[in-house]
């Protein structure tokens, strides 16, 4: 296992939302955007240069005000394994958090030292029609 991960490019950031058809219509049609979709319980996913923004308004969760960033690792199971040796602590494993015929995308949650969540995302496949 090597100890030589380091990460330099976001995968996503999320953003909260009270009303999730007002935010899409903001970054959408307002600051034109590229969308890609809507998805259950709550979520739109927008491709901005090729790091995603996700705004998420799941019904009964509150809207914190915060971010929350995911930054690309090319293994996430290496990149789990180091970042715990380094002394990072997760609040989940690695999971895939969604799933289609072509395509898989893991994640694993831990919080900076400010109690901020982030995440390690691995993509897997080709997101897409």
């Amino acid at each position: 296992m090597s100890d030589e991960l380091t990460i330099n490019s976001i995968y996503q950031v999320s953003i909260s939302a009270d009303d999730l058809d007002a935010a899409v219509d903001f970054y959408r049609d307002k600051l034109g955007m590229t969308f890609i979709g809507q998805f259950p319980p709550g979520l739109a996913i927008f491709n901005c240069d090729g790091v995603h923004l996700m705004l998420s308004a799941i019904p009964g969760e509150a809207s914190t005000g915060s971010s929350v960033i995911y930054f690309n690792v090319p293994d996430i199971q290496v990149g789990y394994e180091t970042l715990k040796k380094r002394g990072v602590e997760f609040s989940s494993e690695p999971h895939v958090i969604h799933s289609t015929d072509n395509y898989e995308l893991w994640m694993a949650f831990f919080k900076d030292q400010n109690g901020n969540t982030m995440a390690i995302a691995d993509e897997r496949g080709e997101l897409g029609p």
